[in-house]
């Protein structure tokens, strides 16, 4: 894996302190996806038609089913993130840049395992 000039390469441990924090991550995101799909399938049943219910009761459906959807969308994409990072990992190319190229930084990784830019495109890209 690739470091940035000053680090030092990447050592067994830390390699492995961020394999089990991304496996950790997975385990929690799928519990949460799990919770939510349930959280919203629930609500969708409970909704129905919208018969005999006023339109406050509507709207205050509406918005708990979207506040649902957003959390749920959310969980999925950095379930991607982790599983992009694991894949990465084990073909080689965890710590090179997605834009650039260049290395990411093993500090970045190691604070922010699902990092697939380098600092300067990051930046670049929350620019935007």
């Amino acid at each position: 894996m690739v470091v940035l000039e000053h680090e030092e390469a990447w050592s067994k441990a830390e390699l492995a302190e961020v394999l089990a924090e991304l496996h950790e991550q997975h385990a929690h995101s799928t519990e949460i996806l799990e919770a939510q799909e349930a959280d919203l399938t629930g609500l969708l049943r409970d909704s129905g038609d919208g018969a005999g219910q006023d339109q406050a009761d509507l709207g205050a459906t509406s918005f708990e089913r979207d506040h649902e959807l957003t959390v749920l969308n959310h969980e999925r994409e950095k379930l991607a993130q982790i599983d992009r990072a694991l894949g990465r990992i084990d073909d080689g190319t965890y710590g090179v840049c997605e834009s650039c190229g260049n290395p990411i930084g093993k500090m970045r990784l190691m604070a922010f395992p699902r990092a697939t830019l380098c600092m300067t495109c990051k930046q670049r890209e929350e620019r935007r």
